[in-house]
């Protein structure tokens, strides 16, 4: 091995011996250019390009160290945690929109393709259960139930108050449609001023005229109970309208105000029980 190297030394001091350096700057670049080749022709393949490999393999290395602390930046776990989030949040709503699946949804679904039928059967039912827990309260235990007061009740519901109560919240609606308070109060105001009292005389009228008391006791009865049930509203329907007009989107409007009506329609249905009013000649 020392032999070889002996070799190539003599060769290369021989070469430079041939190749004076002169001194003008073109032939010094030549030089310098046979200089660099004989050089790298010298040099073992093996030990020459190691370092250069070693400096490309480290500057790489860190390179792709670095894409990967790029890649694995706090945003990427943060994406998937919030992936992983959305698809939790997806599969519980697709969890709660199963659960509504039922009889909720298919009551939804009918209010949007029957509105009018719907909310006159959901009125009905009410006042049937309103008018057997008005019984119920007001019977003794040996008596039993008035069915047929209880199917006026329900016809009134069904007939008269349904209808009235889809076109008159789909009116309040179309003359003031935002919800902020102001709307609210006047949506009250009109409620309690024009549509509760006349829904309150014709519940009274028709309920009398179906128990076959005729026009003179009718207004009797009228004079005698219109004004304590208006009382009696103006201090339980306005904060219920309140919560209607105000959170309750249009079409479910008449099904919330059927719900605080029950405990109304109680009240109602005692009140139109009551014996006719006597009349003075």
């Amino acid at each position: 091995m020392s032999g070889t190297l002996m070799r190539k030394s003599t060769v290369f001091l021989r070469h430079l011996r041939s190749h004076t350096i002169p001194d003008h700057p073109t032939a010094a670049s030549a030089s310098s250019t046979t200089l660099h080749s004989l050089l790298k022709h010298q040099t073992p393949p093996s030990t020459g390009n190691a370092p250069s490999r070693a400096y490309f393999g480290f500057s790489n290395f860190f390179r792709r160290s670095k894409d990967c602390q790029n890649e694995l930046s706090p945003s990427i776990f943060t994406s998937a945690f919030s992936s992983s989030s959305s698809s939790s949040s997806s599969s519980s709503s697709a969890s709660a929109a199963l659960s509504r699946i039922g009889f909720v949804g298919w009551y939804l679904g009918m209010i949007k393709s029957r509105p009018v039928l719907t909310k006159s059967v959901t009125s009905s039912l009410i006042y049937i259960a309103a008018d057997l827990s008005s019984q119920t309260i007001a019977k003794q235990n040996s008596e039993p139930y008035d069915l047929v007061r209880t199917s006026r009740m329900a016809g009134y519901g069904l007939l008269v108050l349904g209808p009235t109560l889809h076109v008159w919240f789909n009116l309040m609606s179309k003359f003031f449609p935002k919800r902020d308070v102001i709307s609210t109060f006047k949506k009250i105001l009109l409620g309690q001023t024009l549509y509760g009292p006349a829904m309150t005389v014709v519940f009274f009228s028709l309920n009398a005229r179906l128990q076959g008391e005729n026009s003179t006791e009718i207004v009797a009865r009228l004079k005698r109970d219109l004004l304590p049930t208006m009382i009696n509203g103006v201090m339980y329907w306005p904060m219920c309208d309140f919560v209607t007009f105000k959170f309750i989107p249009v079409h479910l409007q008449p099904l919330v105000s059927n719900s605080f009506s029950y405990l109304w329609t109680v009240y109602m249905t005692y009140m139109a029980s009551l014996e006719k009013a006597g009349t003075t000649s």
